[in-house]
């Protein structure tokens, strides 16, 4: 699935937006949380990995990753299977410890907003968030590696 992502970075290291799919502009939600390193990490507060949530509101299905977060507002985020620097034992212990599902994302930012871009912004498209002082990244996403419509399908085969 290829589109566009908006995705807010609250101050608390969370994160919480939307991917419309493109062309034909499904709406998922995304939402995030840091993920504490329980080792000694060395890569800098700029290299964080998140837990994300993708929802799907029509289904009310919810699928989870982990991603590598780069740039100090979040500006670019991929799958952890890619993560630069880190080791594969903190990656398979993340994937035990929270049940990870193998599926790709890719998020660069093209716009970064702070104070009242980013307010406006939220007020328009995410209005739970207001007064919360998010930045707000927009930008390409790619996800591969599941779907939706046919989890959907194979459980209701599954019911018969």
């Amino acid at each position: 699935m290829e589109g566009i992502a908006s995705i807010a970075l609250l101050p608390c290291g969370s994160i919480s937006g939307h991917f419309i799919r493109l062309p034909d502009s499904v709406c998922y939600g995304l939402h995030g949380t840091e993920l504490s390193c329980e080792r000694e990490c060395s890569r800098g507060e700029d290299y964080r990995l998140i837990k994300l949530s993708i929802i799907d509101y029509a289904s009310r299905k919810e699928k989870v990753i982990v991603v590598e977060c780069r740039g100090h507002d979040c500006a670019r985020f991929q799958n952890v299977d890619h993560a630069h620097g880190w080791e594969n034992d903190v990656v398979e212990m993340i994937e035990q410890k929270h049940d990870i599902q193998k599926i790709s994302v890719s998020f660069e930012c093209e716009t970064l907003k702070a104070d009242n871009a980013a307010e406006e912004h939220i007020k328009t498209y995410m209005p739970n968030l207001v007064g919360l002082g998010a930045v707000v990244n927009v930008g390409r996403m790619s996800i591969s590696g599941f779907d939706f419509k046919r989890d959907k399908e194979s459980s209701e085969c599954d019911d018969e």
